[in-house]
């Protein structure tokens, strides 16, 4: 199949073709980013360490906390190689987003890669330093463990995702039902 006839080359009559969605890409990891960092400014400048604020009764708590591990705190001993894990998943996440076509894959991805970002940061300056440094987590629902709002985009994005992918919305935009209109 040559590009003409797939569409591709964008001469006329050869159909269109969805422009990438960067940009939304990146309005959603800079606005989860933002977000993330704010609240975290807020959090380490007004909570006390080891001190819960009820938000929502019990349900809905503010605890400040500092993680050295992934989600539930696991491998809090090996700090530096979440980071690089996490440092490798941002870009391989940067790098699909410059290819997406979908707005709807676009926020998901672009979600995931802001919470993945707002995250590194932590790890990247927060103490004990470089590459070790502990996650700001502040926020607890229930007896679930305590988070922030880049891990809940994180699991917003990828949930958001697979959602997409389950109901057949593919990644570079085109139609849903375009192999039906292709045999017509």
């Amino acid at each position: 199949m040559t590009a003409d006839i797939a569409g591709v080359s964008g001469a006329p009559g050869a159909g269109s073709v969805q422009p990438t969605r960067r940009r939304l890409v990146l309005l959603a990891a800079g606005s989860v980013f933002l977000i993330d960092a704010g609240t975290k400014a807020l959090a380490v400048g007004t909570l006390q360490p080891g001190r819960t604020v009820p938000l929502l009764g019990n349900w809905l708590v503010c605890e400040l906390t500092r993680n050295a591990g992934a989600a539930l705190s696991m491998a809090a001993d090996r700090t530096v190689m979440l980071t690089l894990v996490v440092l490798a998943v941002a870009a391989a996440i940067a790098w699909i987003g410059a290819l997406v076509r979908s707005p709807w894959w676009a926020l998901g991805l672009g979600t995931i890669l802001g919470g993945a970002a707002g995250n590194l940061v932590d790890r990247l300056f927060r103490a004990p330093g470089p590459l070790r440094g502990h996650v700001v987590d502040f926020l607890a629902v229930g007896p679930m463990p305590v988070f922030n709002l880049a891990d809940l985009a994180v699991l917003a994005g990828v949930v958001w995702l697979i959602a997409l992918s389950l109901s057949g919305f593919p990644f570079n935009g085109a139609a849903r039902n375009a192999e039906s209109h292709a045999r017509s």
